[in-house]
């Protein structure tokens, strides 16, 4: 039991936070491109992507891979939050905000890939140790999407501070 909550039901609930993280993450960071900051969906992105992190931590297995990106993508949340809510976007924690944002939502679809090849039986047949061409070539496209992703939102998130938009 976990949280009052069957092996089963816990990683269904850490599954179900991590695809809302990841769906109000790919709304912030296309809200970026325009120059936008929706900020319900941008507290639900950090928060659901902060609990999966930490849900994750919970699972009973020795420490892993897993959680050394956990560790990580937590460090990117951190960040991200100091940047909006107590820096405001003010001088450089306007691109820190748009860099470690879309850093721990890049390490969040990174996951969703493993888990993907891992658990779904149609990719996993092209991918089963993980290592294979196929796997490498999901990553290499996301890797490059997030890239030219943080490139343009780079160049163009330029809202109005936190404080002067509230």
């Amino acid at each position: 039991m976990l949280l009052g909550m069957s092996l089963a039901g816990f990683t269904q609930f850490h599954v179900v936070l991590s695809l809302i993280g990841i769906a109000a993450g790919l709304i912030v960071a296309l809200a970026m491109l325009s120059a936008k900051r929706p900020p319900a969906t941008t507290a639900l992105f950090l928060l659901t992507t902060a609990l999966t992190d930490i849900t994750g931590f919970m699972f009973p297995m020795p420490f892993d891979p897993a959680d050394v990106i956990g560790i990580i993508d937590l460090v990117f949340v951190a960040l991200a939050c100091v940047a909006l809510y107590m820096n405001h976007l003010k001088g450089a924690a306007r691109w820190v905000y748009v860099a470690s944002a879309l850093l721990a939502l890049y390490f969040n679809c990174f996951v969703l890939i493993v888990q993907s090849f891992q658990k779904i039986p149609f990719l996993h047949q092209y991918a089963p140790k993980g290592n294979e061409p196929a796997f490498a070539v999901a990553q290499g496209v996301l890797l490059i999407a997030f890239i030219g992703l943080a490139v343009a939102a780079l160049k163009k998130f330029r809202p109005l501070s936190v404080a002067a938009a509230a």
